[in-house]
């Protein structure tokens, strides 16, 4: 009965956290869309956050992204061209490299970087009273502080992964083509490449790129604007935080490669 009891606890924490995100972001996408929101103050942090989260990433995808291209792309170039099937090709790196490696890749370095960045500075916010300081002046925490950081999120996941696919499908040929493993024909491979994206494929990148970082973003707020009085909470609400962050990555990938390999 204990042992029921804790599970149960446990289920419902996690059923009213995951709640809270789904209000948070609800909320934000709402509240995004009406124009008299975007006062100064938070057109000026949602573009830091975006330069921060975004921006500062680019030059850690590229690397990443190199490393996918030069190993995944070159060995599915490889092993197509000894089976003989090189109109397999293109389907393999849509599927591989920018529907199933890209989105997951991007939401573990936002995820890693960005979001326990995120929880932290919020919950040293809240601890120092910047976040009372706030409401003392009439402006809203949640438009200041959370919908920012969650909204550019989003953003910032979705343009790094068309990066990352960018960099690792041109560094996959230009290395190929060096090494004089494979064609050289750069049309070639863009065309097949291009006639391999399907409408679910764009779909699909858009849903696991974003879904994530969504919940994400809500997650790392909602930890850091819920610790209590002292520094020592900060550590572990921004440790639930990520776990939280990466489980929900992991199954919202899960569901919509589930979803878009349906027939």
């Amino acid at each position: 009965m204990r042992l029921t009891g804790g599970l149960g606890e446990v289920v419902w924490a996690q059923w009213d956290e995951l709640r809270h995100a789904a209000a948070v972001i609800g909320t934000m996408l709402c509240v995004s869309v009406r124009p008299r929101y975007w006062v100064r103050p938070v057109r000026g942090a949602f573009v830091r956050q975006v330069v921060i989260i975004g921006v500062e990433s680019v030059g850690l995808v590229c690397g990443m992204a190199v490393l996918v291209g030069v190993t995944v792309v070159v060995q599915l170039a490889v092993w197509v061209a000894q089976a003989g099937q090189s109109q397999m090709l293109g389907p393999l790196l849509v599927a591989v490299v920018a529907r199933e490696l890209s989105p997951v890749l991007i939401g573990i370095v936002v995820i890693v970087r960005s979001g326990s960045a995120m929880a932290t500075e919020l919950g040293i916010m809240k601890i120092g009273g910047q976040v009372h300081a706030l409401e003392e002046q009439g402006i809203s925490p949640f438009l200041y502080l959370v919908m920012p950081r969650v909204l550019a999120a989003a953003v910032s996941a979705f343009c790094l992964t068309i990066v990352f696919i960018l960099v690792a499908l041109a560094s996959g040929y230009l290395f190929e083509a060096t090494v004089g493993n494979g064609s050289r024909d750069l049309l070639l491979f863009a065309d097949r490449v291009s006639s391999a994206v399907r409408p679910k494929d764009v779909l699909a990148i858009l849903s696991k790129s974003i879904l994530p970082a969504l919940f994400a973003g809500a997650s790392c707020c909602i930890g850091g604007l819920g610790v209590g009085e002292s520094l020592t909470d900060v550590p572990q609400a921004t440790q639930r935080a990520l776990v939280r962050s990466i489980v929900g990555l992991v199954v919202i990938s899960t569901v919509v490669s589930f979803l878009t390999y349906l027939r």
